[in-house]
């Protein structure tokens, strides 16, 4: 009783945003599952001589090995961690705003140092290279772009995103408008995420094997959590066209 009462006192203002922000998690369930078949298939390579000739073989392959389509996914995410903000403000307006200033801080940092467009237009460069010394500067700045998007666009942004999914599923669970599972998925993911990273950089090579099963097992979890909470805000946008 309590779910549907919740649920029908959200501000119709807001039901499109939560039709939006449902058809946009059931985008990003379908993308998440091109993310497990391209890591499946296309490991990323380790030099930056390997990326060129990635590119040179397939600039889709090299694009999709540098998170390609983790970069459409944060475009979907914006309408669905918008919708359900606007869901759990009544919950805490405080977590709810610290919950967006992390998430969008996240997002923005990956965009600003996500080098797959940069490492296409180098790898084209490198190819019609005419001196060694072209392919040089090149190969030197190709490996920058390489560093940088090992370092940053993955590790400090995937933590910062994964905080964000937390402390939401954390209100989520809170609120009683969501399931219990979609909120301890949504925790589930995050924290995943974060202890996979912590691991990783804390203890390279002695644990890589369990940081790539937490790896994977945040996009499992994170794969359960926008499927029902999409499927939940869905309902929410739907209750406008039965008022």
């Amino acid at each position: 009783m309590k779910k549907k009462v919740e649920s029908d006192n959200i501000d119709p203002r807001w039901r499109g945003l939560c039709r939006l922000g449902g058809f946009s998690a059931l985008v990003i369930a379908v993308l998440l599952l091109g993310e497990i078949v391209v890591y499946g298939l296309h490991l990323r390579e380790d030099t930056i001589l390997d990326c060129f000739r990635l590119f040179r073989d397939s600039w889709l392959a090299g694009l999709l090995t540098f998170d390609l389509l983790g970069m459409i996914s944060y475009l979907f995410f914006i309408p669905m961690m918008l919708a359900l903000f606007t869901v759990l403000r009544k919950t805490s307006e405080a977590i709810v705003l610290v919950t967006a200033a992390l998430f969008f801080v996240g997002i923005a940092a990956f965009y600003a140092t996500n080098t797959a467009f940069p490492m296409l237009t180098l790898a084209r460069h490198y190819a019609a290279a005419a001196t060694d010394a072209e392919r040089a500067m090149n190969l030197a700045a190709g490996q920058s772009m390489l560093t940088m998007f090992n370092e940053n666009a993955f590790h400090v942004t995937y933590v910062i995103v994964s905080g964000s999914w937390a402390m939401t599923s954390a209100m989520m669970l809170k609120s009683g408008i969501f399931s219990r599972a979609a909120s301890w998925a949504g925790l589930l993911a995050g924290g995943s995420g974060i202890l996979a990273v912590i691991l990783e950089l804390a203890l390279p090579g002695n644990v890589v094997l369990i940081a790539i099963s937490l790896y994977f097992a945040a996009i499992i979890f994170l794969f359960v959590w926008v499927v029902l909470t999409g499927r939940r805000l869905l309902q929410f946008g739907a209750a406008d066209a039965r008022t």
